[in-house]
């Protein structure tokens, strides 16, 4: 089968599937506004599948794979940057993409919450990638993106699959979740079938780093909230997080049996390399990896081709031997 039948095959789901669900995914690009669960908008771009490296058909009944990939940004991206744009094209190749604003971050809604309420900006993407027809949605987040797909994957179960889960030995993540409005177990159209946290911190009110020191500067102080909105084109939210959400290292022992892989770059100017080891070191080691890259800076912004396509051929594998939903994990390594 030639890339572009493939690409095709995942577009349609398959003759199975596409009896079953009656839903005909985009052919052309296209722009929406959806609404996350709390009411405010969130601008989003759908790109179809390139076609050239999406991964075959694991057996003759089941669709190809990933299916969709959602990307989340960093902080003060949005869904016309350009690097951003550029990881959407590499990934494109892998499957259809969704890119969307964070709430306060460009044409979005909104105040940024800085990580909080974001989730729900994630599970809308998702539910809209859902609601075109694809099967299989990975979530790929960038620094702030990328504790956002963790806590999202701890909060958005298939399945109802929340069950027993422990974050920090007092309770479930979704006792800590009260300002987010996350409902896990509830909302099954809206949960990722991988996750992929590339320069995620793993604990919140990192100061450790001089760029950190200045971005808690940026979300703390009146005068840098407004250099953030006039400057950075991102409108922070004027107060404390309350109650405090889960961080993303107590959320990760959640996520199983979900495949997680994080991604770090040894050159991150932001967060050292035991944020990246204690988020994989918190996740269940049978369904997780990580990738510590050599001269990798941080997130979208330096994050080369080559380490995108190695992502996304991270992704196809885990399509191909992994029915959505029901996962079989992934291997743990290092490197």
């Amino acid at each position: 089968m030639s890339g572009d039948e493939q690409c095709e095959f995942a577009r349609s789901g398959g003759a199975r599937r596409a009896a079953e669900r009656r839903t005909e995914r985009p052919e052309e690009r296209r722009r929406a506004v959806l609404r996350a669960a709390d009411g405010v908008r969130i601008e989003a771009v759908y790109e179809p599948c390139a076609g050239t490296r999406v991964p075959g058909k694991r057996d003759g009944t089941d669709d190809a794979g990933p299916d969709a990939i959602v990307l989340a940004h960093g902080f003060s991206g949005s869904v016309d940057r350009p690097a951003l744009r550029r990881a959407a094209r590499v990934f494109a190749q892998y499957g259809a993409v969704i890119t969307f604003s964070f709430r306060g971050h460009g044409r979005s809604g909104g105040h940024s919450t800085v990580g909080d309420r974001e989730v729900l900006d994630l599970a809308a993407a998702v539910r809209w990638a859902r609601s075109l027809g694809h099967v299989r949605v990975t979530t790929v987040g960038f620094s702030m993106g990328g504790s956002v797909v963790v806590r999202h994957g701890a909060l958005y179960r298939p399945y109802g699959a929340f069950a027993d889960a422990r974050a920090d030995g007092e309770g479930a993540p979704a006792a800590h979740e009260g300002r987010t409005g996350a409902r896990s177990g509830t909302d099954f159209s809206a949960h990722a079938d991988a996750v992929v946290a590339v320069s995620a911190p793993a604990r919140w009110y990192y100061r450790g780093t001089a760029p950190m020191r200045r971005l808690h500067w940026v979300v703390q102080r009146p005068v840098g909230r407004l250099v953030s909105r006039y400057g950075l084109r991102t409108r922070i939210h004027p107060h404390d997080w309350d109650p405090v959400p889960l961080s993303p290292v107590a959320a990760a022992p959640a996520l199983a049996p979900t495949p997680l892989l994080v991604v770090h770059g040894d050159q991150d100017p932001y967060f050292p390399l035991d944020h990246p080891r204690s988020l994989a070191a918190a996740a269940d080691p049978a369904y997780t990896e990580l990738w510590t890259v050599p001269g990798f800076g941080h997130a979208e912004n330096a994050a080369a081709p080559a380490l995108l396509h190695r992502i996304g051929d991270w992704i196809g594998a885990r399509s191909r031997t992994a029915p959505a939903a029901r996962h079989d994990g992934s291997r743990t390594t290092d490197g």
